[in-house]
C-alpha cells in the first residue's frame, strides 16, 4: 500500500473537463505536511522575505511578474519607480510611455494599460492610491476586495497579502509550485493554477502563520525551479521521490519496468 493512498496518480482516467475542489482527506493533509517538512529541510526554513514593498507597490510588481522572469520584472519595476517616483504619476502617464518603460517584461503592451486601469480602480474605490487598509480585513475579505478589480486573480491577490509589508497569511501558487503539487498528487491534473489556491490552502493548518505559508510556497517553488523542472525533472535527486507518483512512474519507465 502506498504511504499516502489518497494521492492522485498521473495515470488515472481524466473523466471530467476540470476537477472541482473538494475538502482534503486526512491522508492528503498529512502528505502536504510531509512535503513541507522535507522541502524545508532542503531549502532551510524559515526563508527570508524577498520584498518589503507596501501593498500597492507589491500589486504593481505582481502584475509585472506574470509570465516573466523575476530579474526582468524586477528591472521593469525599478524603471517605473525611477521614471515616476509616485504611483499617481504612473496613473497619469501615457500607456505608450509605460509600455516603453516596462518593455523588458512579457506582454508590455497588455501590462501597461492594465497597470493604469488597476491604479484608477483603486483610486475610484478608495479615494486615494493606497492598499494599507487591507491590514484591517481578514485574508478572505482582503482577497475578495482585490479580486473584484478586473485583471486581479487569486495568484496576484495572495502575493499582495503575503509578499508585501502586510505579511498576511495567504498562500500564493505560481507555476513552479503548481507543477510540484500536481506531480506529487496534492492536486489533480485538471486543477488549474487559479482553483489550486483554495485546494492547497485547505490542506494546510488553519492557524499557520504568514511565515509558515510563505515558506510553504517558497519551498515548492524552489523545488520546481531547481529539481522538478518542467522538462526532464531530476527525479534521481528528489527528496520526494518515494511519495511522488509521477516520479515513480518516470523512474520505472527509465528502468524498463513499464
Amino acid at each position: 500500500m502506498p504511504l499516502f493512498p489518497d494521492t492522485i496518480r498521473p495515470d488515472e482516467p481524466r473523466r471530467r473537463r476540470r476537477e472541482a475542489p473538494t475538502a482534503p482527506s486526512e491522508p492528503l493533509k498529512d502528505k502536504a505536511l510531509e512535503i513541507y517538512r522535507r522541502l524545508c529541510g532542503v531549502y532551510e526554513c524559515p526563508i527570508p522575505y524577498f520584498h518589503s514593498l507596501d501593498p500597492l507597490s507589491e500589486l504593481i510588481s505582481s502584475l509585472l511578474s506574470h509570465r516573466t522572469r523575476n530579474a526582468d520584472s524586477g528591472r521593469a519595476f525599478k524603471a517605473l519607480r525611477a521614471r515616476w517616483p509616485d504611483w499617481a504619476m504612473v496613473e497619469e502617464a501615457g500607456v505608450a510611455e509605460i509600455e516603453e518603460t516596462i518593455r523588458g517584461v512579457t506582454w508590455p503592451e497588455l501590462k501597461a494599460p492594465r497597470i493604469k486601469a488597476v491604479l484608477s480602480a483603486v483610486r475610484d474605490r478608495v479615494g486615494s492610491l493606497t492598499l494599507d487598509f487591507l491590514a484591517a480585513m481578514s485574508v478572505d475579505e482582503a482577497r475578495g476586495w482585490l479580486e473584484a478589480i478586473p485583471g486581479i486573480g487569486p495568484k496576484t491577490s495572495a502575493a499582495v497579502l503575503s509578499f508585501s509589508t502586510l505579511r498576511m497569511p495567504a498562500l500564493p501558487v505560481d507555476s513552479h509550485h503548481h507543477r510540484v503539487a500536481q506531480r506529487t498528487g496534492l492536486i489533480g491534473p485538471k486543477v488549474d493554477v487559479g482553483p489550486s489556491h483554495a485546494v492547497l490552502r485547505a490542506q494546510l493548518p488553519d492557524d499557520w502563520s504568514a511565515q509558515a505559508l510563505y515558506d510553504n510556497h517558497e519551498v515548492l517553488m524552489l523545488h520546481g525551479q531547481r529539481v522538478c523542472f518542467h522538462r526532464s525533472p531530476a527525479c534521481d535527486r528528489c527528496v520526494l521521490l518515494d511519495i511522488c507518483p509521477t516520479g515513480q512512474v518516470r523512474v520505472a519507465k527509465a528502468a524498463g519496468r513499464t
